[in-house]
């Protein structure tokens, strides 16, 4: 399944690693030191021209031709919608995953 985050942008929820209210990163200096550094580093991808809301950390694993494990790739994106809608959208789908189970019994 997949989540989607905003403008165009959609990814698989298995890769989804957290979502983070971007009022909780601003009570905290070794978030704000983490964000920063991720930003300098190039793992930010900015989806949001209004307000920045929350902040989704995925990781993917980068995968060779012959299916062999490459490399994790680790994208932190600054979403405009926010983390509870998120994760609203979130259990909506897996609300519906486990609701085909207990009508196929």
């Amino acid at each position: 399944m997949f989540l989607h985050l905003g403008k165009d942008v959609v990814v698989p929820i298995k890769n989804i690693i957290s979502i983070i209210d971007v009022d909780a990163i601003k009570k905290s200096k070794d978030s704000k030191a983490f964000f920063k550094i991720a930003e300098e580093e190039g793992f930010i991808k900015r989806i949001a021209d209004e307000k920045v809301k929350s902040y989704v950390i995925t990781e993917e694993i980068q995968k060779n031709k012959k299916g062999v494990q490459k490399m994790i790739q680790t994208v932190i994106y600054y979403s405009a919608i926010s983390s509870t809608t998120l994760q609203k959208r979130a259990n909506f789908i897996d609300d519906i995953h486990n609701a085909d189970k207990i009508y196929l019994k």
